[in-house]
């Protein structure tokens, strides 16, 4: 199980919070401007404790959004977070690809 409480977590969550001017990137794809709260594992951690640190693999969400790519009560990505799961190669920067304001 992956350790949100480790400072190590914590300083790189708020480095992607940072890195992601503390919005909402998914909510911004669909032309929403929400304030990110979390960072998301677009790969989960427990199942792929590789990806855990790593940037590409994180993403700056609400709420509303995490609530939206996993089930929180089972904590099984949904049909969207499996779907930008699919569609995120592993150790390519997404950010860099697709720029910061998309």
């Amino acid at each position: 199980m992956f350790d949100y409480g480790k400072s190590k977590w914590k300083k790189k969550r708020l480095h992607i919070l940072r890195l992601d001017g503390y919005k909402d990137r998914i909510a911004a794809m669909y032309g929403r401007t929400e304030e990110a709260t979390i960072v998301h594992h677009i790969y989960p951690a427990d199942a792929y404790p590789e990806y855990a640190m790593c940037d590409w693999n994180l993403i700056s969400v609400s709420m509303r959004t995490h609530n939206m790519l996993e089930n929180r009560k089972t904590g099984e990505l949904t049909e969207m977070g499996r779907r930008l799961m699919e569609r995120t190669v592993p150790g390519v920067d997404w950010r860099r690809n697709h720029g910061r304001n998309h």
